[in-house]
Formats: C-alpha cells, structure tokens, sequence
C-alpha cells in the first residue's frame, strides 16, 4: 500500500462520482494511497417530503412514501400504511398480509440482485454486472404482471392490498422461482469462484461486530458482520409469524466472519435463495379472503379524519429496518405528523470505519457495500454559525424553522400556494 510522509491531504468523493449511485460527498484524509480518516457529508438531496405529507390525507401520503425510494417503495409503503393502521386501529385481513409479505419479498429479490450487479460493476466485473442486469429483468417482469408497473407500484393501501394474486400471477410467481433457483446460481459462482473478485472484496471496508453494535447498523450490513438482526426473526409482522425467517450470517456461509464486503455480499446473495422459499411457503399458505379492510374510499377517509393517535411501524427493508411513526388527529383530514427513520441513516455511520487503513481506489465499492439510498436518507443535523461552529439542532426548533422557511417562502412568492408551488416551497 502506497503512503506518504505523514502528511494527510484531504479528497474528496461526490457529490458527483462516476462509483456513486446518488450524490454524497466523503471527505477523506489520506496519506499517499491510504485513508486514514472520513468526514461524511449529506445535504444534496433533502425532498422535505415529510413536511409535503402535512398537507395530504393518508391515502395521498401512500403516494409520497411509495417516492421515497424506488427500489424500496413497497417496503416504504408497507411500513407508512401499517402505522397509519396501528394509530387508527384498523385491522388487515389475513389475504392481504400475505400478499403484502410475497411483494416485499419480491422487492427484496430486485434490491439484492440490482445491488450484486452494481457491486460487480463498481470492481470492473462487467460481464457479471450484465448478467445480473438480465436477471434482473425477469423479477421486474413478474412484478409488472402482478401490478402494472415495473418499479413503483401502486397496490398498498390503509387496511389491505389493491391487488389479488389471480391464477396468472401465481404462474407467473413460480415460474420466476424455478428461473431463479437454476440460474441464479451462475451469478453466484462466478463471483465466489472468481479470484480477482476475492482480492477486491475480502479484507476491504472490514466492519466488526462490536464496532457494527455502537454504529447500530442495520440489515445486510449488520448480519455481513456476524450479527443476527433481521426484524422478521424478532419482531414478525404480516405473513411472518407464519414463516420461520432465520437470519443469514457468514459464518453460516464460511464458518467465519470477517464483516468485509465479501460477505456483505454474500449475505445478500444467501438471502436472494431465502426469499424465494418464503415466496413459495406464502403462496402455499395463502389464504381466502378480503383485500381490504374497507374497500369503499370515501368511506375509509371519513373514519380516518374521525381517528385519532399515533402510530409506529417498524419493518426489515433490503437494506434493514425501515421505521415510520405518525401522528392522527381528530378532525383533521390530514396527516398531522410523518417521520421516516430509513436504514442507510444508520448504516452510514459505519462508512468512517470501514474508509480506515484502505485503499483510496476502494472507497467507491465501501461505499456501495452497505446499499447506500441517499434520498432516503437526508436529514439537517447541524448548522453552520458565524463564527464557524456548529450546534445539533433539537426537533422542535428545527421544525420550528421550517415551518418558518416556509411561510416566509409563501409570503415572498407570487405563485399561488396551491399544486406545484406549494410543493417546491416544502
């Protein structure tokens, strides 16, 4: 590894980077060719779509959630209408958990296998990257035969599903898995047989498991380090409690941890088979049934204007827990608080560690191992004051600055606060 003189010299990766998938700029110290230290910083792409859902009843929020990410939009939706649900006390029918469950797993499937292709990319493996972009296509195509759409799609509602799983899509479910169980397994041995890939992965971005413990990293990232967490093991929701989900961990795999990109990456691969099986154990076990609480929307709208509370879910995305919490008040057709808590928020914080003693060239594939979505992730932290400090802002007084922002956009602007106006002053 090339080094210096002891003199470390700043670099910076991003915001625009030919290895990032969205904008994120990492402040790297580096001595020589070697990182001896990280300063990671967020802001490109704030939505504030928090703040738009304020001025949306629930139903029209589920199409603000289902934006939040497009490779996670079922799971952002799921865990959005299941805290609407606990506010508001709304039970699910039996029929639709299980399809929300078979959705999310097949959305887990699309994640994995587009991250594996990117991750193949990233190092230069190309001919693997486009074989996992073909494999892509066939899941993507069986979501478009279950929902109409490709990526974002519409089926989630408060109290149930817009969709049943008519005789053609579950064809369409079961030809998928067979496709996958037989040529999934190309992939995979030409990444974990291929020796340079090995170079470039094992022993890079190492995160271990106590040092994944005080970051609280989440999902893949978290088990990658040896760690059991998986939020349909522990706390089961929807279908689930049906299926035994036991969390893939390397040593299950190799017998040892290393909690490198290797096997971050084998955790997701393992978990693409595991899918599949609870797939097909929720297909065999679906039940009769209604789709919705509540079918009739004028209907359902009126009990939730009349509902009253707050509510929390929490749910295991592809890139690990996916918590949302809500506020309902009575009388008020619109949702009165949303906070979104998206997995990469945590997972970040692992990025200074893993950028430690490695390659400046590596950076990029670190980067990408923990399956970064930025745009789900932004926050304002901390502020910049005159005299070049900064000071963590509370909840209440940021909110209280936002709103302020806001009105004050609304007083200056000649556009009417209405339709497009109203939402780029949010």
């Amino acid at each position: 590894m090339a080094t210096g003189e002891g003199k470390t010299y700043k670099v910076p990766i991003g915001p625009v980077h030919v290895g990032l998938k969205e904008p994120i700029t990492a402040w790297l110290d580096v001595d020589g060719e070697r990182v001896v230290n990280a300063t990671i910083r967020p802001g490109a792409i704030h939505r504030g779509i928090e703040y738009m859902a304020r001025e949306r009843n629930p139903i029209q929020v589920i199409y603000l959630a289902e934006r939040i990410c497009g490779i996670c939009s079922f799971a952002h939706i799921t865990a959005f209408v299941r805290a609407v649900e606990d506010a508001a006390k709304i039970p699910v029918p039996l029929r639709a958990q299980y399809i929300r469950t078979i959705l999310l797993e097949l959305e887990r499937l699309h994640s994995h296998i587009l991250w594996a292709g990117v991750a193949c990319y990233t190092i230069g493996f190309d001919a693997a990257f486009h074989l996992g972009m073909q494999l892509r296509e066939q899941i993507m195509d069986v979501l478009e035969i279950m929902t109409g759409n490709r990526v974002n799609y519409g089926v989630g509602t408060v109290g149930g599903v817009r969709r049943d799983i008519t005789p053609a899509v579950a064809s369409a479910i079961h030809a998928m898995a067979n496709f996958y169980r037989i040529h999934f397994r190309t992939f995979v041995d030409a990444v974990f047989e291929d020796p340079v890939v090995k170079a470039r992965m094992r022993g890079v971005g190492v995160l271990s498991a106590e040092d994944a413990v005080r970051c609280c990293a989440l999902g893949p990232t978290a088990r990658g380090s040896g760690l059991r967490l998986d939020l349909r093991h522990s706390a089961p929701y929807e279908a689930y409690g049906d299926i035994v989900v036991k969390p893939v961990v390397p040593q299950d795999i190799f017998g040892e941890v290393h909690g490198d990109v290797f096997d971050r990456f084998a955790v997701r691969a393992l978990e693409v088979y595991q899918s599949l099986d609870i797939i097909e154990k929720a297909m065999e076990g679906l039940p009769e049934g209604d789709l919705m609480w509540e079918p009739k929307l004028p209907k359902l709208l009126a009990y939730l204007k009349q509902a009253e509370g707050e509510g929390f879910a929490a749910l295991e995305a592809p890139r690990g827990d996916d918590t949302h919490v809500v506020r309902l008040v009575k009388g008020d057709e619109n949702v009165t608080s949303w906070k979104v808590r998206a997995p990469t928020y945590s997972n970040a914080v692992s990025w200074p560690l893993m950028f430690r003693q490695q390659e400046l060239a590596d950076v990029p594939l670190i980067i990408n191992s923990i399956d970064p979505c930025i745009s789900c992730m932004e926050r304002v932290l901390t502020t910049d004051r005159s005299d070049g400090s900064s000071r963590v802002l509370e909840g209440k007084h940021l909110s209280d600055l936002c709103r302020a922002k806001s009105r004050a956009w609304g007083v200056a602007s000649d556009l009417p606060r209405t339709g497009t106006a109203r939402r780029m002053g949010a």
